[in-house]
């Protein structure tokens, strides 16, 4: 072996340490547990870098994941009971966003839909997320955020989300009723802004502060549903969630089971899905057993090199 392929080596190893020690970039795992084909629907902000699709379609018990990059900002929902027309022109019955085309291009989503809402290295360093049902719901979405090489995770650093059906418990006048070929059953449940218009359910006007814009009876029946999510435009407090920037990747699972949810925190259906808010058993301890073992097989095999 020539002194140049002794040399290389290690550094071929180094790199694959720091690729299994979880410094490459994070990722958006998005899974679908409903019953159904669910067609999620991507929308990055202004200035924000795209991610490599806009939209596309994920069969019962199918996940995707998709490379996140530095300083993404932008939102994510699930569009439900698509199909394209004689003209192939591409519609959904929640969450359409309009565009025509599988791929949303830009467009977001018609409410009522419940959505995930990310700004990564945003202030101070950190990724900032939520699951906002502000513009209604249409389906239970969780969002875990895993941190794969041990970093600094915060406080703060929480698995959010609404894994409860709120269609069925829709109040009437929220109700966006499906096809009559599905019996009419509600598809999605509206936000009280959408459904009034008013000033008061939408933050508009002389009530476009936090002093003047409280919870609603309809806003209250999401929140006491979903404790974790955002029910109105000022429901910052306890909707607002952090990890340490660059060191998070996140899961994005529409329609959780209960397995599922349990397998992060013992509380997890209480807090997410209509119980109390604020358990800590949903803090997102470090994976670390995996990574030291790659690590040190790595170091292992660069010691035999000399």
């Amino acid at each position: 072996m020539s002194s140049g392929q002794v040399h290389r080596a290690p550094i071929a190893l180094l790199i694959l340490i720091v690729s299994v020690s979880g410094v490459s970039s994070r990722t958006f795992t998005i899974t679908n547990h409903c019953g159904h084909t669910v067609w999620p629907g991507i929308l990055s902000s202004s200035g924000s870098p795209a991610l490599e699709t806009t939209g596309f379609a994920l069969e019962p018990g199918q996940s995707r994941s998709l490379p996140a990059p530095h300083g993404w900002s932008g939102r994510l929902w699930g569009r439900t009971h698509c199909a394209a027309d004689a003209t192939g022109k591409f519609s959904c019955v929640t969450g359409n966003c309009g565009s025509g085309h599988l791929e949303c291009a830009g467009h977001g989503a018609k409410p009522p839909a419940t959505l995930a809402e990310f700004t990564f290295d945003g202030h101070g360093g950190l990724d900032f997320y939520d699951v906002s049902l502000v513009d209604g719901y249409n389906l239970p979405m969780l969002v875990e955020p895993r941190h794969s090489h041990g970093a600094a995770a915060g406080p703060n650093c929480v698995v959010t989300g609404c894994v409860m059906d709120l269609n069925a418990a829709c109040p009437a006048e929220l109700r966006v009723a499906g096809s009559s070929e599905g019996g009419g059953r509600a598809v999605a449940c509206r936000s009280a802004c959408e459904a009034f218009g008013s000033a008061e359910h939408c933050c508009h006007g002389e009530h476009g502060n936090p002093n003047t814009c409280w919870p609603t009876a309809y806003s209250q029946f999401f929140k006491k549903s979903c404790p974790r999510a955002y029910s109105y435009a000022y429901d910052d407090a306890t909707s607002t969630f952090t990890c340490a920037g660059g060191g998070a990747s996140y899961a994005i699972t529409f329609c959780p089971s209960t397995t599922s949810v349990k397998s992060v925190g013992t509380d997890a259906v209480s807090v997410v899905g209509g119980g109390r808010a604020g358990s800590t058993s949903w803090r997102v301890a470090p994976r670390l057993g995996s990574c030291l073992v790659l690590v040190g097989v790595v170091i292992a095999a660069i010691a035999r090199l000399f």
